[in-house]
């Protein structure tokens, strides 16, 4: 399918989701936590992100302090694949799979343990969305997804996920993240420092360092866990990281 069509196809999912959640008064999807305001932009800007998706991304990360691909270790990538979007390679922006999957843990548990989300969903909800749990607002996260899944390669993607991703303690992306919690460049992060930045961002308030040390270290346990589940790195290589010494900058 060509780009055009692409843009025309998520031009016209867009406007029938906007127009019929704005004629339904579409209430939350979760009641359980309050919403937050709809991001104020307007339906001719929502639609232009759209259009001109990659110019909307850079007026957003040409204010960050960038790292490029080449400069983030690849234990960090695969950190970061391996807990939050495993089948990061092998979908087009939504992963209808993994949403099944965490429905049913959800529902198995009794309570919200997984979410659906795939990587590439989480980069345009950090750049332009609210975390409003509304149908129209989750729509517009898939409509974005597939327009940039669209644009840009997976690497790319993965690159400003990397960079626009918030790491808890004051760290957006992760060269704050590895100055603010190690003082190191990403590029020297070894794999037991990897894995525990790969942990926060699920829940940085709770799972940064510096407010608890304890549940820092039982997610990165997590994540070295699920790298050697998928095959990244062995045992022997997941405990040693785990009983490593962490130095860090505070």
């Amino acid at each position: 399918m060509r780009l055009g069509k692409i843009w025309l196809v998520l031009i016209i999912i867009f406007f029938i989701a906007f127009y019929w959640a704005n004629g339904n008064n579409v209430t939350p999807v979760s009641i359980t936590k309050p919403a937050i305001s709809f991001d104020n932009a307007t339906l001719f800007h929502r639609l232009y992100r759209v259009i001109a998706l990659k110019e909307e991304v850079h007026s957003k990360v040409s204010k960050l302090n960038y790292t490029q691909m080449k400069d983030i270790p690849l234990s960090l990538q695969q950190s970061i694949i391996a807990v939050e979007d495993n089948r990061f390679y092998r979908h087009y922006g939504f992963d209808i799979e993994g949403i099944i999957r965490a429905t049913l843990v959800n529902i198995q548990s009794g309570e919200l343990q997984e979410g659906g989300s795939t990587i590439t969903q989480q980069l345009v909800k950090n750049l332009f969305l609210t975390h409003e749990r509304t149908w129209v607002r989750k729509i517009e996260e898939v409509v974005l997804a597939i327009d940039m899944e669209a644009r840009y390669s997976k690497e790319e993607i993965l690159e400003l996920y990397l960079n626009t991703i918030y790491f808890g303690s004051g760290a957006t992306g992760i060269a704050d993240a590895a100055d603010i919690y190690f003082g190191k460049t990403p590029a020297q992060l070894n794999l037991a420092e990897s894995s525990l930045l790969a942990g926060l961002p699920n829940a940085p308030s709770l799972y940064s360092p510096y407010v608890d040390y304890s549940a820092a270290k039982q997610r990165q346990a997590i994540v070295l866990s699920v790298l050697v589940k998928y095959g990244y790195i062995g045992p022997t290589a997941a405990e040693e990281a785990k009983t490593a010494h962490l130095h860090f900058a505070k």
